[in-house]
């Protein structure tokens, strides 16, 4: 089993108490440091775009309740640079950088090949950067950037609009990152049809307008109109390795997994609470679909968040640990759900606590143990809604010293 770490950098209101920005960065940098003492094999950070508290006043706002905002990171390729120069073996993932935002999936694939073509030279060059791409949870983040509904079409159907943007977004992100010239006409159009609607009566209702505005084709499909529209092009710096760059798509889409793997050898995420069949089905997919020039898929191609919350109290009993794990696990949850819902569901706490992973080391290896394949990768997730850095970082050391050791010689 492999251990990485997530660092959420959420600047969301715990207890009364919101660190700045600043206090912020600064605690996400003391542990990182430990991180790659204690041999965390890559340090994965959530990316967030635009303010939470500015987007309570538009039409968009999603997260009206949430005090304070959900990240602070917006650009993992500087944060890398400054994690890099701190640290001595831990590489750098981004959980998730939206390829929709902020200019698109042309302006994020040349700062990922600059900044690759920057770090062959430096001395960090040995360390490997992750990028992990998706969406974009919020439509806020990407309206701005003209990813947002156009036509009557789009309003009634933006959840599968927006795949189909992502996906037109991917193969020109994979292929520019490769080093192609290419234009919009190039990539493939995008289509709807009935297979991407939960529902037959969803899918009657936009084929409907679809046929009233003469856009329903012969074969039953609505063709979409292209977001993202240019002339033939290219990236410079033209002959920048792609080595240490690795790629983790954050799609369930089976379409949107094979099709990056039509291009660029690309893994895939995957969160804790996704079940068991479907893990295992996206495995069984992966193994047949990945680098089509060859390569094979491995079981820790997904890495896994793991939220963690540990109890090491001397001089108490099993039970007591146990108790006070969950208690923290609870407060964290209740938190998190007041702050994006503004009201409390027990039934949603008590799903979300009995996710996560809680207990003394003991209790804590054997739930991981039982919880998870032996060969899988997780994230471990230390600081959901805990701004106590010393508490987080004791975690932290709690986990590699006492509960990996457990976790291994199960397996031996």
């Amino acid at each position: 089993m492999k251990f990485d770490i997530f660092f959420s950098l959420s600047q969301t209101e715990v207890d009364g108490y919101t660190p700045d920005s600043k206090t912020m960065f600064s605690n996400f940098l003391d542990q990182v440091t430990l991180a790659d003492s204690l041999e965390y094999k890559t340090a994965w950070v959530a990316e967030t775009h635009l303010s939470c508290q500015t987007q309570k006043k538009t039409s968009l706002a999603v997260v009206k309740d949430f005090k304070g905002e959900i990240g602070v990171n917006s650009d993992i390729l500087q944060l890398a640079s400054l994690v890099f120069s701190k640290t001595k073996n831990i590489n750098i993932g981004s959980a998730i950088r939206n390829i929709l935002c902020n200019g698109g999936p042309i302006m994020h694939a040349e700062s990922i090949k600059h900044f690759l073509a920057l770090h062959e030279l430096g001395p960090y060059a040995d360390r490997q950067l992750e990028i992990g791409f998706a969406a974009g949870r919020f439509n806020f983040s990407n309206a701005p950037f003209g990813i947002h509904p156009r036509d009557e079409i789009e309003i009634t159907a933006w959840h599968q609009v927006k795949s189909r943007a992502f996906e037109e977004a991917t193969e020109i992100f994979l292929r520019l990152l490769l080093g192609q010239e290419i234009s919009s006409t190039a990539v493939p159009p995008q289509f709807l049809e009935a297979s991407d609607f939960r529902s037959e009566k969803e899918w009657l209702n936009v084929r409907q307008i679809a046929k009233e505005s003469s856009r329903l084709l012969s074969d039953d499909k609505i063709q979409l109109k292209k977001f993202f529209n240019f002339e033939i092009m290219s990236l410079i710096p033209l002959d920048v390795s792609l080595d240490k760059l690795t790629l983790t798509v954050g799609s369930h889409d089976p379409k949107v997994q094979a099709l990056c793997n039509e291009f660029f050898p690309t893994r895939v995420f995957n969160l804790s609470i996704t079940s068991a069949d479907v893990i295992e089905k996206t495995h069984e997919r992966m193994r047949s679909v990945f680098n089509k020039e060859g390569g094979i898929w491995k079981r820790w191609y997904m890495p896994r968040t793991c939220m963690v919350f540990i109890d090491d109290s001397p001089n108490t009993n099993e039970m007591t640990k146990e108790l006070r794990a969950k208690e923290k696990a609870t407060r964290a949850w209740e938190n998190y759900w007041r702050a994006m819902e503004g009201t409390l569901d027990p039934d949603k706490i008590s799903s979300a606590v009995d996710n996560a992973v809680y207990g003394s080391p003991e209790l804590v290896a054997e739930k991981i143990s039982q919880k998870y394949h032996p060969h899988d990768r997780l994230m471990l997730w230390f600081d959901f809604n805990n701004h106590d850095s010393d508490d987080v970082k004791n975690s932290m050391i709690v986990f590699k010293e006492k509960v990996a050791p457990l976790i291994a010689s199960y397996g031996s």
